[in-house]
């Protein structure tokens, strides 16, 4: 079995794998890896999953002052290495892209998770603290993206830059017109985005010369934003992960043998 670790800025996901599937999954806050306090969340994943030996650790991050924390609980705890998914050590799909170092490696882990899904083109909305877009060429290139801020990112922003605009949580609104002012936000955030995202689909299917073009959404808010936009093929919630588990397959295959 082995460990996989999406490292954010805010949570961590982690899960158990073997060679065909995901087993099972936990989250928890980024910061117990650098306050020592990842150990136990991870020891009880391990004991969900019924795993008493681990053959490696695969994981990606945002957050390179935690890559060095992880590694040291790994093998202190489980005695085994741990591999870092990035630009330079992909597996799965080419990269098609002017500084691949920038490229945040959640993203080329989702990019690998589809690609081996739906072939290429396709397309991955990840609805997390931005919402960003991931690109995959009919080559099966890494090509590129579009970010744009959160919805809780910009109901948050309102909320802080006016007297009078309260903090909301974000779901799906009663009506396109909202009501009263929680109503009238929501809206904003949710039809507002399904929007941009149906435009930005249309635009991207223009600029890759395709008329059929897989979208998958993963993230948070992914269900909720799918639910009404017929261009999303699948919600996936664990898409950072299988990507990091198709690359270490590809490449740390004795692991999964072990």
């Amino acid at each position: 079995m082995v460990l996989l670790v999406d490292i954010g800025n805010t949570h961590t996901h982690a899960a158990v794998a073997d060679g065909e599937r995901i087993v099972a999954d936990t989250r928890l806050a980024s910061e117990s890896l650098a306050l020592g306090q990842a150990e136990r969340p991870l020891a009880k994943l391990l004991c969900l999953a019924k795993v008493n030996r681990l053959a490696g650790t695969v994981f990606c991050s945002v957050v390179p002052r935690l890559n060095p924390a992880l590694k040291r609980l790994v093998r202190a705890r489980w005695q085994c290495a741990a591999w870092q998914l990035t630009a330079r050590t992909v597996a799965g799909i080419g990269i098609d892209y002017p500084k691949p170092s920038t490229i945040g490696a959640d993203r080329l882990a989702n990019a690998i998770a589809a690609h081996a899904r739906f072939g290429a083109p396709v397309v991955v909305v990840d609805f997390g603290t931005a919402v960003t877009f991931d690109v995959v060429d009919a080559s099966g290139n890494y090509t590129g993206g579009i970010i744009a801020p959160g919805l809780s990112a910009m109901t948050d922003y309102l909320h802080e830059k006016t007297a009078l605009l309260p903090r909301v949580k974000i779901a799906e609104p009663e009506s396109v017109v909202g009501k009263n002012t929680r109503d009238a936000m929501l809206s904003g955030a949710v039809h507002g985005y399904r929007g941009l995202i149906a435009e930005l689909v249309r635009q991207l299917k223009r600029e890759l010369g395709t008329a059929k073009l897989p979208v998958v959404a993963t993230g948070g808010y992914a269900a909720l934003m799918a639910a009404k936009l017929p261009s999303v093929r699948c919600v996936e919630p664990r898409l950072t992960l299988e990507g990091l588990r198709l690359a270490g397959l590809a490449r740390r295959p004795a692991w999964w043998r072990t």
